[in-house]
């Protein structure tokens, strides 16, 4: 493929090791980075692709899957702007199926938070019909960060969010002594009790969440 052939040259080509380095250690060493900060890789990117437009447009998910593939931090955040410009609003039904994947590949905060909340969330969005199905698929995976989608992935959702579910993912993870878990529960009350405040308040003080999600839910409080 064109289009992957010149990213990948570009984004090597403007690698920097010694920027690499402050990258890996935020990440805790999880990835190797190239070392390109997120203005400059946008920047390539956007000018391979406005060279490829057709190829990509025609092919967006499989590139997606292929950058995500590859060793860098960087080719896995270039799939993600990729997948996110070109699926908004076209769905289709086994697309769940490829975000699952990138979910699960190369996992940490920085990619999974993303997926869920604009991926996971969009698709949702377009399929209500599909949520319950999902989310229980997800909730009930031994994998921590499909866990971590069940319960954030409605973010975006604002006023508009099922309180019900997102409660209901709180109690099924509420005693998990996983750090992304307690942090994800505190996160998704916080960011409703902005549309729901009283809501928020009263199922935290009467439900026993970990001392981390507790502080997280009642922060804005």
């Amino acid at each position: 493929m064109a289009f992957l052939q010149d990213l990948k040259s570009e984004l090597e080509v403007n690698s920097n090791s010694e920027a690499a380095i402050p990258m890996e250690n935020y990440m805790k060493h999880n990835f190797s980075f190239l070392g390109i900060k997120t203005v400059q890789r946008r920047a390539i990117f956007k000018s391979v692709y406005e060279k490829h437009k057709v190829e990509v447009k025609s092919d967006f998910r499989t590139i997606t899957w292929k950058l995500f593939l590859e060793k860098e931090r960087e080719f896995h955040h270039c799939a993600i702007d990729l997948i996110q410009k070109e699926i908004k609003k076209k769905y289709i039904l086994e697309d769940i199926k490829l975000i699952e994947n990138l979910v699960v590949t190369n996992s940490w905060w920085d990619t999974v938070d993303f997926i869920a909340k604009y991926l996971v969330g969009g698709y949702l969005e377009q399929f209500p019909e599909e949520t319950l199905q999902v989310i229980e698929h997800f909730s009930n995976s031994e994998i921590m960060w499909l866990n971590r989608t069940a319960i954030i992935f409605q973010l975006s959702y604002k006023e508009k969010t099922n309180f019900d579910l997102l409660k209901a993912e709180c109690e099924k993870h509420k005693h998990s002594t996983e750090f992304f878990i307690q942090k994800a529960i505190g996160w998704a009350l916080r960011d409703y009790s902005r549309f729901n405040p009283i809501g928020v308040k009263k199922y935290v003080e009467s439900t026993n969440l970990k001392p981390l999600s507790q502080r997280e839910a009642l922060r804005l409080l």
